[in-house]
């Protein structure tokens, strides 16, 4: 059923300080040029929802991910954050799950909802499987992870996961063709049916070397798409940024029903 516009608007009147409407997510870039397949957050094309992008001016890859200062990345952070809220998205997300390390600062920051790293659905990935089971999670680089991203984001340290890296070891160098200072090619780039033989190889491994994981946590947002060939493979519940971005959607734009009876 289409209807002209949802009968729940009569009128329409102002909120205090937004300057724009009907928005949806508002999504925190890199300072970083690298292209994204649709699924990955960077590429807007294949999400159903309005997506609001803003760039963390001065914040690439390195500085976020692999320099130890990263007190330095927050204050453009919440400048980001605060200019999508004040253009009217409607929740706020990044494009890199090691922003997880500012989730409690960013959230602080505005007064609409916060999503800054696919690691949020870990917590929830626990509670779904029991505590015999565990969650993997999948990072890019394993080792830039630290106690600081996982608390942040609400995981209990020692809890029931167990970490992977699918760059580890340069064990994935299509996406090293993107992402990494000194082996980008240029322009960076990337070919769809090598990263994606690439990471399947490295994922599946992961999963097999965990019998007891019960569901698999993608950190990267260039990992979803190939979220669908993996789970055909690991016949796993697995939660990514696609996820996280249409359960954000969900939670601030509810959808209607339309049935019968």
């Amino acid at each position: 059923m289409t209807l002209p516009h949802d009968p729940g608007i009569t009128r329409i009147t102002a909120r205090p300080g937004q300057q724009a409407y009907g928005m949806g997510l508002g999504v925190i870039l890199l300072d970083d040029i690298y292209p994204g397949f649709p699924g990955d957050v960077r590429n807007a094309s294949a999400y159903p929802f309005p997506i609001q992008y803003e760039i963390v001016s001065g914040v690439d890859i390195k500085k976020l991910v692999v320099d130890d200062n990263k007190i330095m990345c927050l204050p453009p952070l919440i400048r980001a954050a605060q200019k999508l809220e004040k253009l009217g998205c409607r929740a706020i997300a990044a494009e890199c799950g090691y922003f997880a390390y500012f989730q409690r600062e960013v959230a602080a920051s505005v007064k609409v909802p916060v999503f800054m790293s696919s690691l949020l659905q870990v917590p929830m990935a626990q509670q779904l499987v029991g505590a015999a089971r565990m969650v993997g999670i999948l990072m890019a680089n394993s080792k830039y992870l630290t106690d600081h991203h996982l608390e942040s984001v609400g995981i209990k340290l020692g809890s029931n996961y167990v970490i992977g890296g699918a760059m580890d070891d340069s064990r994935c160098p299509e996406f090293d063709h993107l992402w990494t200072a000194g082996l980008r090619t240029d322009p960076p780039s990337a070919d769809y049916a090598t990263a994606e033989a690439e990471f399947l190889a490295v994922a599946t491994e992961f999963v097999r070397a965990h019998p007891k994981m019960g569901a698999l946590v993608l950190e990267c947002t260039g990992f979803p798409p190939f979220a669908r060939a993996l789970q055909r493979q690991i016949n796993l519940p697995i939660f990514s940024w696609g996820t996280l971005l249409d359960y954000a959607y969900s939670v601030v734009v509810h959808r209607d029903y339309y049935g019968h009876v």
